[in-house]
């Protein structure tokens, strides 16, 4: 009878664990399709699909200009706060992160605390959107879409929340319209952009931001998603693979890798003279901290924001360090600052099963002690 080192016999269970998850997911990966993991556009949201699992919560288009929507999503709970809420997305993906699928929804969990919640979609930049500047985006749609919802409501300011580069525009936005924002909310939203806890900014300082639009006009999403992933090249680009599947034998846990996996590829074309303009005037100049910046030729004073803020961030993030977000409470004329932290990285913010359960109802409590 042969027997076998401990370790060696370890080493082949291993491996044979390994290729039954392996030869079960690949059985699971022939089961799923697009509507099981995916975003699409041509699909209808019903927000209760028993067998659609990425199902969005149901929304309504609202107000349009050319690709730029404004969505309001379906109340769903009985008592609705007063003031709604707009939230700003960042360009470089797709809204669709904070609406992932049911059980990991930020909107849905806004929804549930009583939110009466809109949101920006940009769309997917093409030819035409080549020479639209942050002023178009800032002082045109986002300015647009507040006066609509003010309109709509009858009141004279809301709720803003801006997330990630989307933070930065509506700190821009806040700045220069302090008297039609109630209350301000930045998550994970780079301001002071002076900082080498990330490689981005690293990086960015060192960009001819002006070779590169020049040479692609819109710069490919594809290559911002490549410089996203080598801040981290071995855990982005092999490891997780790796770890895929140690849970592909699990259909459910699979689809929901794969539907995260199309959010991360789902990456639009940036906008040239916009990023141009982002990259020169605040990753290597940091002209909004220092109050240089200017949008419209008006200066944009951080000062002028004087209404309640809240400032959300990752504790963990790699993308927007905890500094970079922190700084604007050193810089806002508000005396009503206040910080929500989690132990998480940059898109664990809003997929995480840390902030699920608690995120959502510490915003809503914040907000319904200042409306």
């Amino acid at each position: 009878m042969i027997t076998f080192p401990h370790k060696f016999k370890e080493s082949l269970e291993d491996f044979n664990k390994f290729a039954e998850n392996l030869r079960k997911g690949v059985e699971n990966l022939v089961s799923l399709n697009e509507m099981t993991v995916a975003h699409a556009e041509h699909h209808k949201s019903c927000g209760g699909c028993r067998h659609c699992r990425r199902c969005c919560t149901k929304k309504e288009l609202v107000y349009q200009d050319g690709k730029r929507k404004l969505y309001r999503y379906t109340q769903r709970a009985e008592k609705v706060c007063p003031v709604p809420m707009l939230i700003v997305y960042a360009m470089v993906n797709r809204y669709t992160m904070l609406d992932l699928q049911p059980n990991r929804s930020l909107i849905r969990n806004l929804l549930d605390q009583g939110q009466d919640v809109y949101l920006i979609d940009w769309g997917y930049a093409d030819r035409m959107d080549r020479f639209m500047t942050m002023e178009d985006y800032i002082d045109g749609f986002i300015n647009d879409c507040v006066d609509f919802i003010r309109e709509q409501h009858q009141l004279e300011a809301i709720n803003l929340m801006g997330v990630c580069q989307g933070g930065t525009f509506s700190a821009v936005y806040a700045a220069l319209y302090p008297e039609k924002v109630k209350n301000f909310i930045p998550m994970v939203a780079p301001v002071d952009f002076d900082t080498k806890d990330s490689l981005l900014n690293v990086w960015a300082t060192s960009f001819d931001a002006d070779l590169l639009v020049d040479a692609y006009g819109n710069v490919p999403g594809d290559m911002m998603n490549g410089a996203y992933m080598m801040i981290q090249p071995f855990s982005l680009s092999v490891q997780k693979y790796i770890n895929m599947v140690q849970i592909m034998d699990d259909a459910e846990k699979l689809a929901d890798f794969l539907r995260m996996e199309a959010w991360i590829f789902d990456s639009p074309d940036q906008p040239g003279e916009t990023l141009r303009q982002f990259l020169k005037d605040f990753y290597q100049d940091n002209k909004l901290v220092k109050g240089e910046f200017k949008l419209g030729g008006r200066k944009v004073e951080l000062k002028n924001i004087t209404m309640p803020v809240l400032i959300i961030y990752a504790e963990h993030d790699t993308l927007v360090p905890p500094v970079s977000s922190k700084a604007l409470q050193k810089h806002v004329g508000s005396k009503d600052v206040q910080e929500l932290a989690y132990p998480v990285g940059h898109i664990g913010m809003f997929v995480s099963g840390k902030t699920q359960q608690t995120l959502a109802p510490k915003i809503a409590e914040w907000i319904k002690a200042r409306v």
